[in-house]
């Protein structure tokens, strides 16, 4: 009987110690139009011997215990739908994976269908989106080199888009960084970057956006659907996921940038509700040696956190939200003789937040129908103090931001699916803006601050939209809507309608089109700022939305069942764009001004036309790569009446990702990661500088008459990440190794006076960014 107890004890310990760990995929199957669960769908995991398989249940739910470690496809069949593939579905021992996964019915008869199955990585999850729109997944910004666990740089490796390495602004097939909207949970959010409109409006350093809070989110990059606004190049619709509902779960991850802490669950065991919040703190004192002067001083955090309530009854509760602290400063150099450029006697304290949070409720009436609203309130602040030191050594007041935005919000639509044949998405937003701003800025070195914007107040924006999905045929569906907005502030409105249609061609191939008419306004200080040439105050308060027509057409094709080749040739026409008369300066170059202090007029107009190619192999066989090209061309004319080019038209951007992954380990549990990117982009646009003026006022000046026709040479930036993750029966470890711009590879950002040697210098910032961290899951 010992002998028996002992030789069953040693069975159990060598099974568990070979044991292949494994752990559940979870998830859910609805209908793409209506979101009303899918009973008794077929779910299973491609590739697998013996097969992994199971069936919804009669809320669409569905569990496939006890699956190996690995990375899988996953197909969800149904009778009357079209099947679905979700493809690079990541499995570890740490934590269950959950898939929300939707199916769209098909109009055909039964005897008719025969379809190829919808790829998740070659649609959004806007239905309504007919072109320029994509995917993008939270294990793509860990997995991308560049990403850096950041959407908006992993981003940047899409076609249309081109960045810095040192910042992460998005410029949008040509417009700047300002016109793209971010949107959390069906709301737009302040810039959710740290450090956020200091060096490019829109832009930061990183995201507040963790990787451990984010779902599955589109991307858009022109002619966006019906129901997005005051959106003028893009829109990142950035969407939460929901805590595992059935088992706590946690990460913690410690690296050179800093340490992150993320923890979901169930509020009690057996409940239906469940919590998710995620803890940042980040500070770059470690990369001194490779970062600029005062770069050390950055200090930043954020937290992010959702909570989901489902209830019998009376819908799905959720509260969200999201907000950062950031700090930083720069010291005067004292010693006078080293004073070669303007900040250099200049001492700099930053103190800035951004916060939005939300409670929403869906419920689902009959007859395919849903209703879902959301009450928020956001709020960003700037507060920025410069002072400079006179030869006395006396510092004296420089410049002052104050710059307070906080806004509440009420969005709420009505979801209606007709039919397999029409669906209708209806809805209203209205958001209520209070600001208190106060710029001052001194004009010389030896003279007090003027005020350039001093105004508090509340206006209000109001937008209603409607849109509806069309399936004419089998093979053809039409998006067709309309969008309309309000500015209570000077009553300025905007009638946006919207367009596109999408044509199966075969089962590889798709066409399609799509109009848009889109706008946005400015930020508010614009409309306060005083004009410092007249004394007149306020003289833009009747500034009207800058606005854009939307043409794209689109070709997509799968080469094979694993690659998938996207070609977009598209024209945007540009008008009611800000201008100052009888000048080359427009609004659509503006990267970052806060003290502009000039009356503006709508008369300005641009153009941006391109085309833009991806091809992409899927993770098949250990291995994927994305090749993305855009070339393009964007002009403007301002207020001379003469198209220059613009700042931000760089002319071509290529890129190419590649990464190889090796399951290794006694049972293939680990996994071992490599990937490269490499982007070669125009270069920085420039105006040309009148050398003769800048030596006499010893500071940089510019002939605006010919403005940005000069052009850098083009750029090579490399990024790369390596991992190692081991999975042990109820946690995973990983060590990981990211760095941006592997080559130093310099950032232009224009022209610098040096006052002791009297000469014009560019201004060139070369930034290295590595990150060793140590992440455990459990």
């Amino acid at each position: 009987m010992l002998r028996l107890i002992l030789l069953s004890i040693l069975v159990f310990i060598v099974t568990q110690f070979y044991a292949q760990p494994s752990q559940t995929i979870r998830g859910t199957v609805v209908d793409d139009a209506s979101s009303i669960p899918v009973p008794y769908a077929t779910v299973v995991l491609l590739n697998t011997d013996p097969i992994i398989g199971a069936a919804t249940d009669d809320s669409g739910n569905f569990t496939l215990p006890n699956v190996p470690v690995g990375r899988y496809d996953v197909q969800v069949t149904y009778i009357g739908y079209e099947p679905s593939i979700v493809r690079e579905v990541v499995v570890i021992s740490a934590k269950q994976t959950f898939l929300a996964i939707k199916l769209k019915e098909s109009i055909s008869t039964l005897s008719e269908i025969v379809v190829k199955p919808r790829v998740n990585k070659e649609l959004p999850l806007n239905s309504m989106a007919s072109v320029s729109a994509r995917l993008f997944s939270v294990e793509e910004t860990k997995r991308y080199a560049g990403g850096f666990d950041d959407p908006a740089r992993l981003a940047s490796s899409f076609a249309g888009v081109a960045s810095n390495s040192d910042e992460n602004g998005i410029i949008v097939r040509g417009n700047a960084p300002k016109s793209l909207q971010w949107k959390m949970e069906g709301i737009e959010i302040p810039n959710p970057n740290h450090f956020g409109d200091l060096q490019t409006y829109g832009g930061g350093i990183f995201t507040a956006l963790s990787s451990q809070m984010l779902a599955n989110s589109d991307f858009f990059t022109g002619a966006f659907p019906a129901e997005y606004n005051n959106a003028l190049s893009g829109v990142f619709d950035i969407a939460m996921r929901t805590g595992n509902n059935e088992k706590r779960e946690h990460t913690f991850q410690a690296g050179i940038v800093g340490i992150d802490a993320s923890s979901e669950g169930p509020f009690r065991k057996g409940g239906k509700s469940s919590y998710l919040f995620n803890y940042r703190y980040s500070t770059f004192a470690l990369l001194k040696p490779l970062l600029p002067d005062d770069a050390n001083s950055i200090k930043y955090q954020d937290l992010s956190f959702k909570l989901n309530f489902p209830t019998k009854h009376a819908g799905t509760f959720s509260i969200w939200g999201i907000g950062l602290i950031d700090g930083a400063g720069a010291e005067a150099n004292i010693d006078s003789t080293k004073w070669f450029y303007t900040d250099d006697n200049e001492k700099h304290v930053i103190k800035q937040n951004m916060g939005a949070t939300g409670i929403s409720h869906k419920y689902f009436f009959k007859n395919n129908m849903y209703l879902k609203t959301t009450l928020a309130a956001t709020s960003s602040s700037i507060d920025w103090t410069a002072q400079k030191l006179n030869h006395a050594l006396v510092l004296l007041p420089q410049s002052k931001i104050e710059n307070t935005n906080q806004n509440i919000v009420l969005s709420s639509f009505l979801n209606k699916k007709f039919s397999a044949r029409h669906t209708n998405k209806t809805g209203i937003l209205l958001t209520g803006m209070k600001y208190d701003i106060s710029l001052n800025k001194a004009l010389s070195s030896d003279s007090p601050p003027q005020e350039i914007v001093a105004a508090n107040g509340f206006s209000t924006v109001v937008s209603g939209y409607s849109s509806s999905a069309i399936n004419l045929t089998d093979r053809l569906q039409l998006n067709i809507g309309i969008n309309s907005q309000l500015f209570t502030l000077n009553n300025h409105y905007t009638i946006e309608p919207r367009l596109g249609f999408r044509q199966q061609i075969n089962e590889k191939q798709s066409f399609g089109f799509a109009y848009g008419l889109h706008s946005r306004l400015e930020k508010l200080n614009y409309y306060f700022n005083n004009s410092l040439i007249t004394g007149e105050k306020a003289v833009n308060k009747d500034l009207d939305f800058t606005k854009a027509h939307h043409f794209v057409l689109s070709y997509d094709r799968n080469i094979t069942d694993v690659v998938h080749l996207k070609v977009e040739p598209y024209f945007q026409k540009l008008y009611d764009v800000p201008v100052i008369a009888d000048s080359s300066y427009s609004f659509i170059n503006l990267e970052n001004d806060w003290f502009f202090a000039e009356k503006l007029q709508n008369t300005g107009e641009g153009r941006n036309y391109g085309i833009d190619v991806t091809l992409e192999k899927y993770i098949s066989k250990g291995y994927y790569y994305l090749f993305t090209a855009s070339v393009f061309n964007s002009k403007y004319k301002g207020g001379d009446g003469i198209w220059h080019n613009t700042r931000f038209n760089r002319n071509y951007v290529f890129n190419f990702l590649i990464g190889k992954e090796w399951q290794v380990g006694k049972n293939n549990q680990n996994l071992l990661s490599l990937n490269t990117r490499f982007s070669y982009q125009g270069g920085n646009r420039y105006s040309i500088v009148n050398e003769a003026a800048s030596y006499l006022a010893e500071e940089v000046v510019f002939d605006e008459t010919d403005a940005y026709n000069k052009q850098t040479k083009p750029t090579l930036n490399v990024h790369f990440t390596a991992s190692y993750k081991v999975n042990k029966k109820h946690s995973s470890r990983e060590v990981a190794f990211k760095i941006i711009n592997i080559t130093g590879q310099p950032d232009f950002h224009g022209f610098k006076y040096d006052k002791v040697n009297n000469k014009v210098e560019k201004d060139l910032t070369s930034i290295v960014v590595p990150n060793l961290s140590y992440k455990i899951e459990f």
